[in-house]
């Protein structure tokens, strides 16, 4: 036989293979056909780089290397490898979400070795959708694992692949040593067995269970990080699982997550202990409990690059931020402006290529053409307006001056209550069609801001996640050229500034000798929607500037640390700004 009908009767077996393989799990799945690549320069070019599959959630993808199944001698096992494959989109992880919050466990459960979490995790998965494909389905897994080490000599070694080894053995009732697990080592053959008890007693709430193994072989992994050996590269079917895929739902610590890293020895449920049989049931939230708490952004970063998401640190930082805020989110302020319009027909115009489509009308077109040419013989109508009898609702602009001087803490690394009180404020009024100019602050000449008043929610969260951490000079000179000539039936904007008592530099003279106190008082009477200051300032202390301020039309918000932003960020709206908006709109 050619080399060309070879190929060509090697993919039509995977073709035939991948219904038989849905059918062990569901037909009903959200998988596309397998990419199946007949070589592995083609399969390196979907992603699939070191091991013969893989598996991508965003896309719901299932990749195969022919060339490197046939050289890891797996031509026989096309089921087995697809049904596994499936099984990831079916079983473990099932999901992008997920997929993140098993590695936010096992890393949490590998210390100081946390950059083994992904192998560590795909093993764990393996194990849960291996077993029930062995023993429900009545596919040759263990036979993959004998292929794989008769053609390789091994793909792993040392003991931790023993003991991985030895679980499938203990699972499947397989002579010691089979596959490769231990054969007179006690440690390993007692851990083998707990980790059997583990799967079996977790297959269903395999999110603890993960916990629990990461604990079982952290031992292992402190002993001989790369016991593994080929394996890492080989059955890394998970290592980019989770590109593409839109990180949520990881900001924070999911309930029990802080403790659920206990030794499989010491889980009752596993070692028979316990009479019911069942897991543990979860702690209580509460003192030492784990709702509510926040992961710090390089953690989140950590986790989101784990799982294969390809983001620069401060597109990272933008989603954990938005994260955060989605909760907070209130109804930003808006004020009346007089009457509506309404639109009238005029008439008709050409319409012409590049034009909206949906504006087309289509009676008038077949009218004056039964055969329409684009940008000839095609027509829109012409709307004007008159006075409508409803009254016109517009929302308050918002302009954000955020201080990011160096006693201010990095929003990539750590939580920035300043970052997450101006996000929760921002996307407010991002959400009722506000604009948002948003300016990020630190010493002279430290300054970046959005082009203008933007709707971009992205330009708006890449500003905030900056960093400076230099001196403090508040910004006079973007205050002062914001509002100088603006037109006094532009729309309506109120001045927020986050900071400490740094923004007194605000009343500096800029550098044309102005007076900061002047250029403070044009700019609220330009912007007509009043201004608010929310300063970390200590007990008892009122800089001398703050009478003055305050007189000057300024709302000084007092905070004693900065998480309290985020009561302030959501009070904001109704308390200071919906009453200012309704005083002046009176």
């Amino acid at each position: 036989m050619t080399a060309a009908a070879e190929t060509s009767d090697a993919l039509a077996r995977w073709q035939a293979a991948w219904a038989e393989a849905l059918a062990h799990w569901s037909k009903y799945t959200r998988l596309h056909d397998p990419r199946l690549c007949q070589s592995s320069v083609e399969a390196s070019r979907e992603g699939l780089t070191g091991s013969f599959a893989m598996i991508r959630l965003a896309d719901k993808s299932v990749v195969i290397d022919l060339q490197k199944v046939h050289d890891t001698g797996l031509d026989d096992h096309a089921v087995e490898i697809l049904a596994h494959e499936i099984g990831h989109h079916v079983l473990a992880p099932a999901t992008a979400i997920d997929h993140f919050r098993l590695l936010a466990r096992i890393r949490r459960g590998l210390p100081t070795l946390e950059a083994h979490a992904p192998l560590i995790a795909n093993l764990f998965t393996d194990l849960l959708i291996n077993d029930r494909l062995q023993r429900q389905a009545g596919l040759r897994m263990a036979e993959v694992y004998e292929a794989i080490q008769r053609q390789n000599g091994g793909v792993g070694s040392g003991k931790l692949w023993s003991l991985y080894m030895g679980i499938y053995e203990s699972l499947w009732g397989l002579k010691r040593g089979a596959i490769g697990g231990p054969l007179d080592d006690d440690r390993i053959i007692a851990d083998a067995w707990l980790g059997a008890r583990l799967v079996r007693v977790y297959g269903r709430d395999w999110l603890v269970g993960s916990s629990r193994f990461s604990a079982l072989v952290l031992p292992y992994l402190v002993d001989d990080a790369n016991a593994l050996g080929k394996a890492a590269a080989l059955l890394h079917d998970t290592q980019e699982a989770g590109e593409g895929s839109e990180p949520a739902g990881i900001s924070d610590f999911d309930p029990g997550e802080l403790e659920d890293s206990i030794h499989p020895s010491a889980d009752p449920a596993i070692t028979g202990e316990d009479s019911s049989g069942k897991p543990l049931p979860p702690k209580p939230d509460g003192p030492g409990g784990s709702r509510g708490q926040r992961r710090e952004p390089f953690e989140f970063g950590e986790i989101l690059r784990a799982a294969g998401v390809k983001l620069s640190d401060t597109e990272i930082a933008a989603r954990y931020y938005r994260e955060q805020a989605l909760p907070h989110l209130v109804r930003f302020p808006v004020r009346e402006q007089g009457r509506s319009t309404e639109p009238q027909l005029e008439g008709v115009e050409p319409w012409d290529i590049g034009d909206p489509f949906d504006q087309i009308d289509w009676m008038q077109t077949l009218i004056q053409s039964p055969t329409p040419v684009p940008g000839l013989t095609t027509l829109r109508r012409v709307y004007g307006e008159e006075p409508g009898s409803d009254v016109r609702v517009e929302p308050v602009d918002l302009d954000l001056y955020v201080d990011s001087s160096g006693s201010m803490p990095n929003p990539q690394q750590q939580v920035s209550y300043l970052t997450l009180a101006g996000a929760i404020i921002a996307l407010s009024a991002l959400k009722v069609g506000a604009r948002v100019q948003a300016s990020l602050w630190s010493g002279k000449n430290q300054l970046m801001c959005t082009d203008g008043f933007v709707r971009d929610e992205k330009a708006v969260l890449a500003i905030l996640t900056g960093f400076y951490g230099g001196g403090t000079a508040f910004p006079i000179h973007k205050l002062r050229d914001t509002y100088a000539g603006r037109r006094p039936d532009a729309r309506a904007v109120h001045i927020l500034v986050i900071s400490d008592d740094g923004v007194s530099t605000m009343f500096d003279a800029d550098e044309r000798g102005n007076s900061g106190w002047d250029v403070s008082a044009a700019a609220l009477a330009a912007a007509r929607g009043g201004g608010t200051m929310a300063l970390n300032l200590w007990e008892g202390h009122k800089p001398e500037w703050i009478g003055r301020a305050t007189e000057q039309g300024w709302a000084i918000e007092r905070v004693r640390d900065f998480a309290e932003l985020i009561e302030f960020a959501r009070k904001f709206s109704r308390r200071h700004y919906a009453a200012a908006a309704k005083d002046r709109a009176a």
